[in-house]
């Protein structure tokens, strides 16, 4: 969770108060122009290449880009969203919810209103294909690589890592590559995923564990909860409770190696030796040099695709300090409780419903 303002931030979320949303667009030309806005979103699914998407409504048409100028002022620019509390005493806290590149401006020029629409900065590095040949020679660590190929399409671009560093296998990737894919297949090899944050920092980070990470937030039902509703269902649709990562790298003349990783416990629904069966995925990277490699990397994905035992939706009071990843506990109104981990949500900028889409339903006691 991005950490609140403050400490009466999140128990404010429950209680009556006058949201604030700051829409600001940053012109290639250093200036910062705050963006008056009738309507908007910003999504964020953890499954996306591009994790973060926005869009913003506004009435004002001199934003449509007429002459070179200002096609030059637009083309590149950044859009940077925050989204807060303003409390009775008019103090007013904020935390980011989007920065990223403005893709599309388009509305009526004469009436508006102008839709703009934006994209993560993994966006920037995606479009950024390998003009040449590009290879991570020389004993390169995955977080180097990683800073290599994300600094190679943004100059000066922040990468914080919070997974344990290793060198990874030299990879080598033909012109018209994806970089972007070749920053995340580094990650991979460390066990960790990358994405863009909402202020626009590029983060390397092992996805929360449900059995172990602290929780997040408590969402509950009842006058003074944050659980507006909720759904919650089961499929096994994407699944996989069985992974074997290998690699083999000729590159260095190193030998194969290979590790898997299951979901061995036989209280889980998908235990693999249980009902369910055995549900196996394969993946492959030259990174993987080493048996530690190929485990974390197995690990990984296990973590991504495996859902315990069920689906949720819920629609609950807005919370601009939600992550992917992060760990829900929900109290239903019948008293029941789920441990819940957030796989996506949208926030409606003009005050609609927060829905969030979370896997596990690991029943909590």
């Amino acid at each position: 969770m991005y950490p609140p303002p403050s400490d009466r931030f999140l128990p404010t979320l429950v209680e009556s108060h006058a949201p604030v949303t700051v829409v600001q667009l940053h012109r290639t030309d250093g200036t910062v122009v705050e963006l008056e806005h009738t309507a908007g979103s910003v999504t964020v699914d953890r499954s996306q290449a591009v994790r973060r998407t926005a869009s913003v409504t506004v009435p004002d048409t001199s934003f449509i880009p007429r002459t070179p100028t200002e096609q030059l002022a637009i083309y590149g620019s950044r859009l940077r969203i925050e989204r807060g509390i303003r409390y009775g005493d008019g103090h007013i806290e904020l935390v980011p919810v989007f920065f990223g590149r403005v893709d599309a401006v388009d509305g009526d020029p004469d009436y508006g209103p102008v839709d703009i629409k934006a994209s993560g900065l993994e966006a920037v590095v995606a479009d950024d294909k390998f003009v040449a040949a590009y290879s991570t020679r020389g004993g390169t660590s995955a977080v180097t690589a990683i800073t290599g190929l994300i600094q190679g399409a943004i100059p000066g671009a922040v990468i914080v890592n919070y997974a344990t560093d290793q060198v990874v296998g030299v990879r080598t990737w033909d012109a018209e590559g994806d970089r972007w894919a070749a920053a995340v297949e580094c990650a991979t090899a460390i066990g960790a995923q990358l994405y863009a944050d909402p202020d626009g920092q590029f983060i390397v980070r092992e996805l929360p564990d449900m059995l172990t990470a602290a929780i997040s937030w408590e969402v509950d039902a009842g006058d003074r909860g944050a659980l507006v509703s909720a759904s919650r269902g089961y499929s096994r649709d994407g699944m996989y409770n069985w992974v074997v990562a290998t690699g083999e790298n000729t590159e260095e003349d190193t030998p194969p190696v290979s590790a898997y990783a299951a979901d061995e416990d036989p209280t889980s629904p998908t235990y693999v030796y249980g009902s369910f069966g055995r549900v196996p995925t394969f993946y492959s990277s030259a990174t993987l040099t080493t048996t530690n490699l190929a485990q974390a990397a197995a690990n990984k994905l296990l973590r991504d695709s495996l859902k315990p035992n069920a689906t949720a939706d819920l629609s609950s009071v807005p919370n601009p300090c939600l992550e992917p990843g992060d760990i829900l506990r929900v109290t239903y109104a019948n008293g029941d409780r789920d441990l819940l981990q957030v796989e996506s949500f949208s926030l409606d900028l003009a005050g609609g419903e927060f829905g969030v889409a979370c896997i596990g339903g690991r029943e909590d006691s």
